[in-house]
């Protein structure tokens, strides 16, 4: 039986597991396997399909708590860098971050991060799908644009200032005051989907003389779990809320397989990175799961997974993993052996 896709409103609507097409007793099977596993820790999971609540199961943190989404915000950047090619902004996903956000180049020796992390004359030809694919070796040394997959921040700190700047949004010489890229996100995003996350600012520690006006100010999401299934939602519908396109469908598509160069010029067991999404379109990150399956990921196990095929999204606000591939036989496994399906 076809069930007709919805979309929330201010609530989900919730619908009973059987109804969603799930084994009630093995649904429970996934709760029990995080009590059992949680120890004294906490977990936060929200289970959605066919746009409806299946499960909300909170232990140890509050469902209306904004946690921070680390990097798993970088799938939101991904998302804003479509937006912003779509809407004329930005001419291509290949133009250089030097023909943007000049001011990346102007970070000398002894004034990078860290000893021996500064602008080189390679990073000239860094372009935006680089840096939105971790590939851009921005101020690393020996790491040429478009050859190497070293997952940074930095990299992705510069993206997000030169797409902001694009919008008139940022400036190096008052970047806390600037509006910044949050109004992006706010606008493209948070206020079109319902959501209720916030925004922070998050820098490393720095030495005095490091230019962190240019490559810091991480722009980062906090938000709770049912946040976080709402964007999953908007992913599962590539991009789309209701009647309205927010994000490109062909650049969501594109974003969410794995990288053209990384599969070019990495080995295979890299094969499970995209455009600020990881992904498992050939079975690296997640193999016993289904080859659709695509996430946003960041430190301290947050987690939005999305599976087309199954119509199916789960939030983890924190999970119990160490490193997300551990979902190929922790919760994720369980859900989905919920459905009755495998890979």
């Amino acid at each position: 039986m076809m069930i007709e896709t919805m979309f929330p409103d201010a609530s989900w609507t919730h619908i009973p597991p059987a109804e969603a097409g799930f084994a009630p007793d093995r649904l429970a099977r996934a709760r029990q396997w995080l009590d059992e596993h949680v120890g004294d820790g906490q977990y936060r999971v929200a289970i959605v399909r066919h746009g409806r609540l299946v499960a909300e199961w909170n232990h140890g943190v509050g469902r209306d708590e904004h946690l921070w989404l680390a990097s798993a915000t970088k799938s939101i950047f991904s998302c804003i860098l479509g937006i912003a090619i779509a809407e004329g902004k930005i001419a291509s996903a290949d133009t250089r971050l030097a023909d943007h956000y000049p001011e990346a180049m102007d970070v000398p020796a002894g004034e990078g991060p860290k000893e021996g992390r500064y602008a080189f004359e390679k990073d000239r030809a860094i372009t935006l799908r680089q840096l939105i694919s971790n590939t851009s070796g921005y101020m690393k040394p020996g790491e040429q644009p478009g050859q190497v997959f070293h997952y940074q921040t930095f990299g992705m700190n510069v993206l997000t200032h030169a797409i902001a700047k694009a919008y008139g949004l940022y400036d190096i010489r008052d970047p806390e005051g600037s509006p910044g890229f949050k109004v992006l996100v706010d606008e493209k995003l948070r206020a079109p989907i319902g959501a209720t996350w916030g925004y922070y600012l998050m820098n490393f520690r720095h030495h005095p003389e490091a230019r962190t006006h240019i490559f810091g100010y991480y722009d980062g999401v906090k938000a709770t779990a049912l946040d976080m299934a709402r964007l999953g939602w908007l992913w599962r519908n590539w991009g789309r809320w209701r009647e309205e396109q927010l994000i490109p469908e062909a650049w969501l598509r594109e974003a969410t397989r794995t990288a053209p160069g990384i599969r070019a010029n990495c080995p295979r067991e890299q094969w499970q990175y995209g455009y600020a999404f990881w992904t498992n379109d050939h079975g690296q990150l997640w193999p016993g799961l289904p080859r659709d399956s695509y996430a946003a990921s960041g430190a301290g196990s947050q987690h939005i997974w999305v599976c087309p095929s199954l119509d199916l999204v789960v939030a983890q606000s924190p999970g119990l993993w160490e490193d997300q591939a551990e979902n190929d036989s922790g919760l994720l496994r369980l859900v989905v052996d919920a459905c009755g399906q495998r890979a």
